[in-house]
């Protein structure tokens, strides 16, 4: 049996593995404050980093689904992970079967749009995690876009534990910081701009620009996103419609309530409650 969704208003869905995809659904809400969202976060499956295309591409799904039943028309993957790994399949398999007259976009794109109009030199560093890294998703999309730059991607497996874990700002986060940076610009000296492909990265962002050299660039997903978004309900009033505009946003989680709760404290600098799910 197909499983059918409604096509009445609903909020806007934004899916992440872990925490990180916080710091884009902040950014999004202060751009368009209006809208109500859902939040989804497999928590208690996270890191999606070091799995396979198989099981991030079922995991998304899963969560996908739960979001279209929640009533959204339009769901975004604030994921890296995702974007680089279920997102196509999803859009290109799954949508047209199950809910064609839904969307689902990604983080990776947005990010790539701009990097255009801010690097000299065309040669791209990247900053991922090992599936991100793996997945070549984003030498793909530069090249696509920019066929004449270089592309170079480092994976920080360190990174989000030392987020999630709280230590990002302990002094043994400057050692495993300073490694993936420096190992990524020994490949190049013409690098001038890196992009943060996690939505974790930007709670290191102080570290990151400390480790930098001058004129290299640090490019952080959340304002591209909010901005896209923005600009892709303006060409598409048809999906904005089916936004629902009540200013509300609902968190849910697979892991433990309290749990979530704590973590998303140090992301979004402030107290949320969260509800408890399911994704099956």
């Amino acid at each position: 049996m197909v499983q059918t969704f409604s096509s009445e208003p609903g909020a806007i869905g934004v899916f992440d593995s872990g925490y990180g995809g916080l710091t884009i659904l902040e950014e999004i809400r202060r751009e368009m404050p209006q809208y109500d969202y859902i939040y989804v976060g497999d928590n208690a499956r996270a890191p999606y980093g070091t799995r396979s295309f198989e099981v991030v591409y079922e995991f998304t799904r899963q969560a996908v689904l739960h979001l279209f039943a929640q009533g959204c028309q339009l769901v975004i993957l604030a994921c890296n992970t995702a974007s680089a790994k279920a997102l196509r399949t999803i859009q290109q398999t799954d949508l047209p079967k199950v809910a064609p007259d839904h969307r689902v976009l990604g983080v990776i794109r947005p990010t790539v749009e701009a990097l255009g109009e801010l690097t000299r030199t065309g040669h791209i560093g990247v900053l991922g995690t090992p599936g991100t890294i793996r997945s070549a998703s984003y030498p793909m999309e530069i090249n696509k876009m920019y066929p004449g730059f270089k592309v170079y991607g480092e994976s920080c497996p360190m990174w989000v534990p030392l987020v999630e874990n709280n230590e990002y700002n302990a002094p043994g986060a400057d050692y495993f910081v300073k490694k993936y940076i420096s190992s990524l610009l020994s490949r190049s000296s013409d690098i001038d701009t890196v992009v943060l492909g996690c939505t974790h990265y930007p709670l290191l962002l102080e570290k990151i620009k400390s480790v930098l050299p001058a004129g290299v660039f640090p490019l952080i997903q959340g304002e591209l996103v909010a901005r896209s978004l923005k600009d892709y309900l303006l060409r598409h009033p048809e999906m904005e419609m089916r936004c629902t505009k009540g200013g509300n946003c609902r968190y849910q989680t697979t892991e433990a309530v309290h749990k979530f709760s704590e973590a998303a404290a140090l992301f979004l600098h402030e107290e949320v409650e969260a509800e408890h799910i399911i994704l099956e």
